[in-house]
């Protein structure tokens, strides 16, 4: 897979947020098949930044309602990414 294969977008969400500023760990919603090592290359060579490690986790999708209607949200796979001390991602540094 291509680096931007693997690296689908961001996770910004208020956790993922204290994450970062508190622990300096990014999140990001990754490709079902990658693993930890291709995860870490990718986000390596796309952002210029050097990786300690690499949490993953599938995330189920929701159920959701529509009147009468069920319907399934698609499940997906999120990375917990820490940067090592001093390496920061430009793209997640608020305007």
């Amino acid at each position: 897979m291509k680096d931007y294969h693997i690296i689908l977008g961001p996770v910004d969400t208020e956790k993922t947020n204290i994450a970062r500023e508190e622990l300096n760990q990014v999140a990001f919603e990754v490709a079902p098949a990658s693993n930890r090592v291709q995860i870490r290359k990718a986000v390596e060579s796309i952002f210029n930044v050097e990786v300690r490690s690499v949490r993953t986790m599938r995330v189920k999708g929701k159920f959701k309602r529509r009147g009468r209607i069920l319907g399934k949200r698609k499940d997906w796979k999120k990375a917990i990414v820490t940067l090592m001390p001093g390496s920061r991602i430009k793209f997640f540094e608020g305007a």
